[in-house]
């Protein structure tokens, strides 16, 4: 099966104008031991399932530069002997428009390692998976968007549980709950300043924490804990409690597409994806 065609080429003058960054990162590293959906599937490595024809990271990579104001996309994996064997990412280094960095021994220091790559004094970083094998352009004008309209540090997208089943009645998804809604995770972060940093930091510290979780809950209050446990804080009251822990804005975006939530994690996912791409050829 051929790929979607899409324009890949370097941006135009007039991309500046396009909302979005200059920079993605495509996170692509792997839990240690066998991947039964990979092996399952025949790939190599879960970021090179399958899609309609191409690897799953290629399809995400080739969406990003396809973004008016995307120049450059930074592939962080921990096989990168693996993408020497892929035309596109082949094409595409040469030109300055994929760079690949080793993943490091946690999820964290990788993103760390990324985003310090690129550097955020030089302008805001998009941070994505390769498992996003549905994003598109109507995800990305709509987070773009609401970011830039933020004066947050960073923006994360989540997908209210409500637009999901209104769609995907039948998928499992794991969700956030607060109060009136509950929200799936979308694999979109705008790390729009250099005190968005301090989030990956943050994230670093829990992973070390793993094992003492209650200094991760003393950081945000029992009684905050007490509240969203029980459902009484709203989406909007847990971010402000979140940005007060961290020491920077952070916010939340809600995105009205239900195919933002579905990333391939399991053999369910990576079903109902080629389902969905399926329907969309008919």
């Amino acid at each position: 099966m051929t790929p979607e065609p899409l324009d890949v080429s370097p941006p135009s003058a007039a991309a500046g104008r396009a909302a979005g960054p200059r920079r993605a990162i495509v996170l692509a590293g792997r839990r240690p031991g066998v991947d039964a959906l990979a092996e399952g599937d025949g790939a190599p490595h879960r970021a090179l399932l399958d899609i309609e024809g191409e690897p799953m990271l290629v399809r995400v990579v080739r969406r990003l530069l396809a973004w008016p104001s995307i120049e450059r996309v930074l592939v962080n994996i921990d096989r990168v002997e693996l993408l020497a064997a892929l035309p596109d990412l082949a094409r595409w280094r040469p030109e300055g428009r994929v760079e690949i960095l080793a993943s490091t021994d946690s999820p964290s220091r990788s993103v760390l390692a990324s985003l310090d790559h690129f550097d955020l004094g030089e302008g805001p970083i998009l941070v994505t998976t390769a498992d996003h094998a549905l994003l598109d352009d109507a995800m990305l004008a709509s987070f773009f968007a609401a970011s830039e309209k933020s004066s947050a540090d960073l923006c994360l997208a989540l997908v209210p549980r409500s637009v999901i089943q209104a769609r995907f009645p039948e998928t499992r998804r794991t969700y956030l709950k607060f109060r009136g809604e509950a929200y799936s995770g979308a694999n979109l972060f705008f790390f729009r300043t250099k005190a968005a940093r301090e989030a990956a930091l943050f994230w670093q510290r829990v992973e070390s924490l793993r094992k003492r979780p209650w200094r991760i809950a003393r950081a945000f209050g029992l009684r905050n804990l007490a509240r969203f446990l029980m459902r009484r804080m709203t989406l909007a009251q847990a971010f402000e409690q979140v940005s007060r822990v961290l020491g920077l804005r952070a916010e939340a975006i809600a995105l009205p597409q239900a195919e933002a939530a579905v990333d391939v994690d399991k053999l369910d996912d990576l079903i109902l994806v080629r389902k969905i791409l399926a329907e969309r050829r008919r």
